[in-house]
């Protein structure tokens, strides 16, 4: 029988939509399942603060009653407020090893974004570069870190196949068997330190809610030139402020100040996903809470998710302080490999730092693709 794909309009719908991971990576030891409870939040136009300023629809792929194939097509209102570039996105997307499934979830989802107007479709972003952002291109024998994708190989097949090109790269860069820190990024930062008009200081959990304007104000104004990026809404920083609470070490958290303004921040958290990997069932409970609790304390890994400085104070070796103040208070935490992620392929600039004076290295490369509509 053709395949249909239908559009998500029912719990039981969404409830397939969320599962089919589990069926795709079946056997899979380096995919780490997402805990379903995350999943429906994102999922869901009440709770998830993105649907208060655009639109998704989830879409499932049938086949003889079996679910073989899922994607959302997205119109980002923020991102076309900014760019005015006619993109539409698609995201959440898992399918089969067959090019048939895969080309009807993206002539339903292309159809969808060209009945908004919009002349392009572009991915895969879940919903945007604030979330999970693209493909996984090399490197399918590591896990993912906390908050980056996983997908099988064939993924790229089945996308370059249906039409799509690519659009841009997205590395991971990675640094491993750390023992002390490097002798170079050391003599880096005790050079600038001598002569520096600025602070780094460790978030305040105590006052988090003004920290996080802090942080929200470098952020959407020091990542407004990265291609593709989009500002933050409040309760989008809400949110992730929410997410993070849990997970994140005030003394790997910094803010970069002059004169008390802040012009720079810094955010590495331990890779959870070394925990929950573990927890195959995507479920804390009734008994996966202690599963993933006890291997929490074994976590080695971490991902710097966060690192900007505003335009006019770059060059000025505020990331090298925070690499440094990373670098000492991870190896303190027990922590002795770390993910630099991700990082836009024409920032030159912070990928030579990082190859240079971290002695850091390529490891992973995340691709998005587009096409007409």
């Amino acid at each position: 029988m053709s395949i249909e794909v239908v559009p998500v309009t029912s719990k039981k719908d969404l409830k397939q939509f969320i599962k089919l991971p589990w069926r795709i990576y079946s056997g899979n030891t380096k995919w780490v399942p997402p805990l379903l409870s995350e999943q429906k939040k994102m999922l869901s136009r009440r709770h998830c603060p993105f649907y208060e300023h655009s639109d998704a629809e989830l879409f499932l792929a049938e086949r003889n009653g079996e679910i073989v194939g899922r994607i959302t097509a997205i119109k980002n209102d923020n991102h076309l407020m900014v760019y005015n570039d006619d993109v539409g996105f698609f995201g959440f997307f898992e399918s089969i090893n067959e090019r048939e499934v895969a080309h009807a979830l993206f002539d339903r989802a292309s159809s969808w974004i060209r009945e908004r107007g919009l002349k392009y479709i572009r991915g895969p972003e879940s919903y945007s570069q604030n979330e999970q952002a693209g493909l996984l291109i090399d490197a399918f024998d590591q896990p993912p870190v906390i908050e980056m994708t996983y997908n099988p190989p064939y993924y790229v097949d089945l996308i370059e196949s249906a039409g799509f090109q690519k659009k841009i790269d997205l590395y991971a860069y990675s640094i491993e068997g750390v023992t002390d820190i490097p002798n170079r990024l050391s003599g880096a930062v005790n050079k600038i330190m001598k002569s520096a008009d600025f602070t780094v200081r460790n978030i305040n959990m105590k006052n988090l809610d003004e920290e996080v304007e802090r942080v929200k104000t470098v952020y959407n104004a020091a990542w407004s030139e990265n291609w593709g990026a989009v500002p933050l809404t409040e309760n989008e920083i809400d949110e992730l402020k929410k997410k993070l609470k849990s997970i994140v070490i005030p003394d790997m958290a910094f803010i970069a100040e002059i004169d008390g303004k802040p012009v720079g921040v810094s955010l590495t958290i331990p890779d959870v996903n070394e925990a929950l990997i573990k927890l195959r069932s995507g479920r804390l409970l009734p008994f996966g809470i202690f599963k993933l609790l006890w291997h929490n304390r074994k976590i080695t890994g971490t991902r710097t998710l966060i690192m900007g400085v505003l335009k006019e104070h770059r060059n000025k070796g505020i990331d090298i302080a925070f690499y440094h103040e990373t670098f000492k208070n991870g190896l303190k935490h027990g922590f002795n490999k770390g993910e630099m992620s991700w990082i836009l392929e024409n920032n030159i600039s912070m990928r030579r730092a990082l190859e240079k004076i971290y002695g850091t290295h390529i490891y992973k490369t995340y691709r998005l693709y587009e096409k007409e509509v």
